[in-house]
């Protein structure tokens, strides 16, 4: 039968979780990327600091031996389009958690399908309305490829595409708001002035 298998963590929390200023970026970011926990937010720094790291002891190596292995880690990048073909060691060390952030298959729903909030884009996913190719995705941290960022679409029996269009035809006119509550403004004065 054999042991059970016991996952690795794939993150790990940072050194100082109190910092002001780091909650404040890690919210914004949250906010920005629609990430469900801070955990997927560390996830991102962790694949990025092993991403690093490599690079690092790239660089360390000896010319031939690096003249060997450094194209194998620069193609998986250029293939998940983290760098372009043409990139050094130094772009990778330039990279951050944004850049790998923007490579989630919610993201590219977001930018592509013209969802209103990356929220939105997360609840699709999740419900099986997108697809890549031929196939169903409903994970919403799923790294897309270069080659797969084209045939992203919304499933065929999804009924989302049509409530899409139908909020985009239903606007609030903004004209009659700003007028109803211009009117009681200038209204008050003028009475105070009159009675006193």
């Amino acid at each position: 039968m054999g042991d059970p298998k016991y996952p690795r963590k794939v993150w790990r929390k940072p050194k100082r979780p109190l910092n002001y200023e780091l909650k404040m970026d890690e919210l914004k970011t949250l906010g920005t990327f629609g990430l469900r926990t801070k955990r997927e937010l560390w996830k991102a720094h962790t694949e990025l600091s092993r991403v690093r790291q490599q690079a690092r002891s790239l660089l360390s190596l000896r010319q031939e031996i690096r003249a060997e292995k450094e194209p194998i880690l620069m193609n998986s990048l250029a293939r998940i389009g983290l760098v372009s073909a043409d990139a050094t060691l130094d772009d990778v060390l330039n990279l951050n958690a944004t850049d790998l952030l923007s490579r989630r298959l919610q993201t590219i729903v977001t930018k592509k399908l013209g969802f209103k909030t990356p929220y939105q884009a997360r609840q699709a996913v999740i419900h099986g309305h997108i697809m890549i190719g031929e196939r169903k995705i409903n994970i919403p941290s799923y790294t897309v490829t270069v080659e797969e960022e084209d045939s992203v679409k919304f499933a065929p029996g999804s009924k989302i595409p049509a409530m899409l269009e139908k909020t985009k035809e239903e606007k609030p006119t903004v004209d009659d708001t700003e007028e109803t509550t211009e009117t009681p403004a200038t209204e008050s004065p003028k009475d105070e002035t009159s009675s006193t």
